[in-house]
């Protein structure tokens, strides 16, 4: 994949970056990564949006490695930062949330332009599979847009929805897609949120009262709180997350937009970050291009 401009060079992935640092003139495994290279190695992650603390650690992991002489040639190398990725990303998590004693509420949160709509999409479609019986909710009712996609959507998938009026209350149209799936005998509601980012306070208090409303009228409910964050633009998912982890409690992130994109580290700087399991990462735009995170396979990709 080039850049697109005549003249420039094929970009680097990830792997042949660090491989150039740490193989230099047959090596810097063999003598010890000096300064420099240590230096070449943090650059290069925080490029890819690993974040400092992640990419303090991975770097450290590297350095005490090779001082151990237990790196002598590329496959070690690459076998030690893959290890290390998956230890900071940490076991898969659990599967999603399935309750016996009625419906099974999510509600998915993040700005606009993330993705947030279509990961309802592609969630419920991967349910579907599981044989549940789903509901959605257009809650998203400061953008027409959103409800007109969430419908589009769900007709598509030949799901139900609720959607209220452009302009209306996010929290009655929770409520009512509770009480619907109650009345329908649905057993999961997959409800969308706003994402607006011009009035932020306003928008955590409104998602605030969308979790409470929820509460009230299904207990224990949240089951799940997916945040939705997009994985190309660094450091400012991880902005987000701070967030929304304040407002709202998620269980669970998801990160999209990862096909084609060398900078796949955000993975990483947002578990180690924030602190929450990655449920899903997007790949793609169609319903069908969103995986079930497994860190070992995300770590040998990002090294690929």
């Amino acid at each position: 994949m080039t850049s697109g401009r005549i003249g420039d060079a094929p970009k680097l992935s990830l792997w042949q970056r660090v491989k150039r640092i740490a193989l230099t003139d047959v090596g810097a495994l063999v003598r010890g990564m000096n300064a420099a290279d240590l230096e070449a190695l943090e650059r290069t992650l925080i490029e890819a949006d690993f974040g400092v603390q992640a990419t303090v650690e991975l770097v450290q992991a590297v350095e005490d490695e090779v001082r151990r002489g237990r790196l002598k040639t590329e496959d070690d190398l690459k076998r030690a930062v893959a290890a290390k990725i998956v230890e900071m990303l940490g076991a898969a998590p659990p599967p999603l949330a399935r309750t016996t004693d009625g419906p099974t509420v999510m509600v998915f949160v993040g700005v606009n332009g993330v993705g947030k709509t279509t990961s309802v999409a592609k969630v419920a479609h991967l349910l579907q599979r599981e044989k549940r019986s789903l509901l959605l909710a257009a809650a998203d009712t400061y953008r027409a847009g959103a409800i007109q996609q969430l419908q589009t959507w769900a007709e598509r998938l030949k799901l139900p929805c609720v959607a209220g009026a452009p302009g209306g209350d996010p929290a009655a149209v929770a409520f009512d897609a509770v009480e619907a799936a109650l009345n329908r005998g649905a057993d999961t509601v997959l409800i969308d949120t706003a994402g607006r980012l011009h009035t932020q306070e306003g928008l955590m208090d409104e998602l605030k009262k969308v979790v409470r409303v929820v509460a009230r009228k299904r207990p224990g409910a949240p089951h799940e709180v997916l945040l939705v964050l997009d994985g190309t633009v660094g450091q400012n998912a991880v902005q987000q997350g701070r967030l929304f982890k304040q407002a709202v409690e998620p269980t669970g992130i998801i990160v999209t937009k990862l096909d084609g994109s060398a900078r796949g580290g955000a993975v990483v700087a947002l578990r180690k970050e924030l602190g929450l399991p990655i449920r899903f990462i997007g790949l793609g735009e169609k319903v069908e291009a969103l995986e079930p995170f497994d860190p070992q396979a995300f770590a040998e990709r990002l090294l690929e």
